[in-house]
């Protein structure tokens, strides 16, 4: 990787971090390609994206970032998981790790806050942004079902007590 190479990579991961609501930091170890690109689709379906990068060049990126506090954890062989539903990249990074020994998860960063990896899978148990929303739009419903139900059983009884009196 040239120079020219090298800073636009920085300023791309630059750029998505920025945006990230979560960080995730990963260790792997002898990851083949397909296991990989199958983190990566998984990644990229949940909205998020996980990227292998050079730790001099992760440093350079996450400098004055809020998540900068996770530079002094990237050694070895890491990856960067991040997606702005921050608990769409703990999901998917925390159930490939569970089913993949070669991938550990060394800390994460929320905001300015420093995560060990504990706190990202017990973040991974939350239930994401749509699935909060969908419950949100649930309760939000279930009253105006309950109040057409109960404006409804008048007539329907008002009705049956009609019908029952002219069969007599």
């Amino acid at each position: 990787m040239d120079k020219h190479d090298k800073k636009t990579f920085v300023t791309s991961l630059r750029s998505a971090l920025e945006t990230a609501g979560l960080v995730v930091v990963t260790r792997q170890t002898a990851l083949t390609v397909a296991e990989s690109t199958d983190l990566r689709v998984k990644m990229r379906d949940a909205g998020g994206s996980f990227k292998i990068a050079k730790n001099t060049l992760a440093r350079l990126a996450v400098k004055d970032l809020p998540c900068e506090e996770i530079s002094e954890h990237l050694t070895g062989p890491t990856g960067l998981s991040y997606s702005q539903d921050p608990v769409a990249a703990a999901k998917i990074v925390a159930e490939f790790s569970k089913k993949n020994e070669k991938m550990e998860i060394v800390c994460g960063a929320l905001g300015n806050k420093l995560l060990d990896a504990k706190a990202i899978q017990e973040l991974a148990k939350l239930p994401s942004l749509d699935e909060l929303r969908g419950k949100l739009v649930g309760l939000v419903m279930a009253p105006a079902t309950k109040i057409a139900g109960v404006a409804q059983a008048p007539a329907s009884q008002l009705a049956r007590v009609i019908s029952a009196y002219a069969a007599k």
